[in-house]
């Protein structure tokens, strides 16, 4: 139970990734400011976070049981909280989807934005209310840097994230006058376990529907770039965690927050020119005209990307 000195920190998605570490990082904060309920859908998938959260487990952090696509399961957790009381809410829990469109069900589709879009706004609809009556409150979303400039080949992920990104933009607007601040998050690619596993899975899966061309960039080209991409300049769920924290713990937290400054080029890009002519054209030769010199380019980077500048990230402040 929260002391009146601690804030009450919900998180969704905490069984591995972003969401263990955000978990664990937060209970252990050496001022002991935070009360983490820590939530997943499974309990069964708790033993990694209970072994890295050590002795803040069952002092600074619970578990509760939390599928966000459900809005019995949703209201059930926040209704278990003394007195519903919520200071920050993290909306970590979502899923990708990457591949040709035609090879895609679209029952795959929906349940990508079941979680990464409804599933977040079920989260806030819930705790809003309590929020609106306390005037305060902290809204987090961890979105992703497609959530502002799609990549070739993630059409219904980037979809999901563009979507939530412009749920956020008007919800802040409203939420300001009520002293309730919605921050949203936006990481490039993320190393995990999970990820690496999951592109060299769909390297090995067919693509029902698609054509031979679609197909040999999509598994020769788009995807070992990505690998490349991951390693080279991908980021770990710890150092997307730090970024969470100083968020939470700004002044006045930015409403936008790029975790990754590799990334920023590619958002210039698309605002550089109104017409959107500009980062089509690029894309469409960074994959299709320079697929080799892509993929070489990334190898290359790989080994030149400094420590420092990879563990950069633009200030909360």
């Amino acid at each position: 139970m929260a002391n009146p000195r601690q804030k009450v920190v919900l998180i969704t998605g905490c069984s591995s990734g972003i969401g263990l570490r955000m978990a664990v990082m937060l209970a252990k904060d050496e001022l002991k400011r935070y009360q983490v309920i820590a939530t997943m859908r499974d309990l069964k998938r708790k033993d990694k976070l209970i072994e890295a959260a050590g002795n803040a487990y069952g002092k600074t952090l619970s578990l509760a049981t939390l599928d966000v696509c459900s809005d019995d399961s949703v209201k059930e957790c926040i209704n278990g909280i003394k007195d519903r009381h919520v200071d920050v809410l993290i909306n970590n829990a979502g899923i990708g989807l990457v591949g040709p469109i035609e090879s895609i069900p679209i029952e795959e589709m929906k349940k990508v934005f079941e979680t990464n879009v409804f599933g977040v706004i079920r989260m806030i609809k819930e705790v809003m209310p309590d929020m609106k009556k306390r005037k305060g409150g902290h809204i987090i979303v961890i979105s992703s840097v497609m959530g502002l400039q799609s990549v070739v080949f993630n059409d219904v992920y980037a979809a999901s994230k563009f979507a939530i990104e412009g749920f956020c933009e008007s919800l802040a607007v409203q939420l300001f006058t009520f002293n309730i601040t919605v921050s949203l998050i936006e990481p490039g690619p993320v190393r995990t376990d999970f990820e690496l596993k999951m592109i060299e899975d769909v390297r090995q899966r067919d693509c029902p529907g698609a054509d031979a061309e679609t197909v040999h960039f999509f598994k020769d080209i788009y995807l070992l770039s990505a690998m490349n991409i991951f390693e080279a300049v991908g980021q770990t769920p710890d150092e997307i965690a730090k970024h969470v924290k100083k968020v939470i713990e700004a002044s006045t937290p930015r409403f936008r927050n790029l975790t990754n400054p590799l990334y920023t080029p590619i958002v210039a890009l698309k605002y550089a020119d109104e017409t959107g002519d500009l980062s089509v054209h690029a894309f469409y030769q960074m994959l299709y005209n320079l697929g080799p010199v892509l993929n070489l380019s990334v190898i290359l980077m790989k080994f030149l990307t400094c420590g420092c500048l990879r563990n950069r990230t633009v200030s909360p402040n």
